[in-house]
């Protein structure tokens, strides 16, 4: 037998100390890389050796030549994009991922994995009000959630006018009006695309980036044929959401689709005090988040939830002599993304759920949107400082009296690299713009952020 336990056991205890010498410096570091990517290239750009390396020599290895060039993103003072921290639990669970090794898209051949990540899917349907006989499946990221929400989203409706595309194709078909809001994300677009569906006819938004529902009405009067309508839950910029109840309704009355990208946002609905934002959410056909962002799990985790059993499956899944089914005939988790083979990211949603509980997810989502706010009011108390949103989630965005400024202060802000926050564009003005995703953000986090963009102004 070549599996040798003891091999893995002096490089895994070596990773171990790596590991945790890395997480120990970053309440302290920097949060900017040291080393640009250029010369990290020069430090990695060595030729391939002609023999063997001992396996724990190559961990030193690449954790000490790797670390001038890492971003300290695990970092409470980090507040770049829309990135979250890793809560331990889910870290432990996404190491015990990579140590079983099981290819998680057969129930058949991996039940433990099948049955945790049924169970998270369950938590998540509960916690965010979502139906619950809803299929949910684990995907790469938001990006391919949305893919995932919207294949099944073209699959039904062009079911609905007697079309079917698994064996039809597309070439022919039925034009699909997409309608989007004009500030959704460009993910919705990506998805879209990769779909073969072609650009989104726009609808107009308000000055929160939320789709304003009467051009929503005239768009979808002027609509010949099968239709899907993507809301947003989480505006990138105010973090505002569309107005779901009465954007779905109207949608569903023409018969539409309705997918709403909530990649941030839809964490919303966890909590008592924020989920009026999402009213009406439950009644939409599909969903899609990243766990990576809100619930603070790694990377490698988006969320995709259709609110009719077996619509996935009829979009995605196959069936092959090779592939065995279990006895109960359930979907296989292959059935609901678009990997056959995939590693088991559910098991760290799962993790992540039993660490926190309900109250804890709670405190996250709201701990969040506190700290959020606390940023903004700190920072509008400086002189010169603007902020643009009325922060009701976890977006804050910052002017400096003009986009010169503006981009001077972002630019030495990110030179200081104490904090992280980026710049962005936004209702036609430069911003700096803060999302508070890291679940270890605290109250001297946002102390410290305040006083470096205070640096940096001065």
């Amino acid at each position: 037998m070549n599996l040798k336990p003891d091999e893995y056991r002096v490089v895994l205890d070596r990773a171990r100390e790596r590991s945790m010498e890395w997480i120990e410096s970053v309440p302290d570091r920097p949060v900017a890389p040291s080393a640009d990517v250029n010369a990290m290239k020069k430090v990695f750009a060595r030729p391939l050796p002609d023999g063997p390396t001992d396996p724990a020599t190559v961990v030193d290895e690449l954790a000490t030549l790797a670390e001038p060039g890492l971003m300290a993103m695990p970092s409470g003072r980090f507040f770049g994009w829309v990135i979250g921290g890793t809560l331990p639990a889910a870290l432990g669970a996404d190491w015990l991922v990579s140590s079983w090794d099981q290819n998680a898209g057969m129930r058949y051949a991996s039940p433990a994995t099948a049955a945790i990540e049924e169970v998270a899917g369950e938590w998540l349907l509960d916690i965010l009000g979502l139906p619950a006989e809803s299929d949910v499946g684990f995907t790469t990221g938001a990006t391919m959630a949305n893919w995932t929400g919207l294949a099944a989203a073209r699959a039904s409706v062009l079911d609905s006018v007697g079309w079917d595309v698994n064996t039809r194709g597309l070439q022919g078909a039925p034009v699909i009006t997409v309608l989007v809001g004009a500030e959704r994300h460009a993910s919705v677009d990506l998805a879209l695309r990769y779909l073969g569906l072609g650009a989104p006819t726009i609808v107009a938004a308000d000055y929160k980036g939320r789709i304003r529902v009467d051009a929503l009405r005239e768009a979808l009067e002027a609509v010949d044929g099968p239709a899907i309508l993507c809301l947003q839950a989480g505006n990138l910029h105010s973090g505002a959401s569309d107005p779901m109840r009465s954007a779905i309704q109207a949608a569903h009355k023409h018969g539409a689709w309705v997918h709403v990208d909530g990649a941030f946002g839809l964490w919303a609905a966890a909590s008592p005090s924020l989920r009026d934002q999402l009213d009406g959410i439950e009644t939409a056909d599909s969903w899609a988040t990243d766990a990576h962002k809100t619930l603070n799990v790694p990377y490698d985790c988006g969320v995709a939830i259709i609110a009719k059993p077996n619509l996935a499956r009829a979009a995605l899944g196959t069936q092959t002599a090779y592939l065995i089914q279990d006895a109960t005939g359930a979907p296989d988790p292959y059935d609901l993304v678009p990997e056959l083979s995939r590693r088991a990211r559910g098991v760290p949603v799962w993790a992540a759920l039993r660490q926190l509980g309900r109250s804890g997810v709670i405190s996250l989502v709201d701990g969040l949107v506190a700290n959020a706010q606390a940023l903004a009011t700190g920072l509008a108390a400086l002189p010169g400082v603007s902020v643009m949103n009325d922060v009701v989630f976890t977006q804050v965005c910052l002017t400096f009296g003009s986009d010169k400024r503006t981009r001077e202060v972002t630019q030495r802000l990110i030179a200081d690299g104490a904090v992280w926050m980026s710049g962005s564009k936004w209702r036609g003005n430069d911003i700096l713009r803060i999302s508070v995703s890291n679940w270890s953000t605290d109250a001297d986090d946002v102390a410290f952020s305040i006083a470096a963009v205070q640096r940096a102004m001065a």
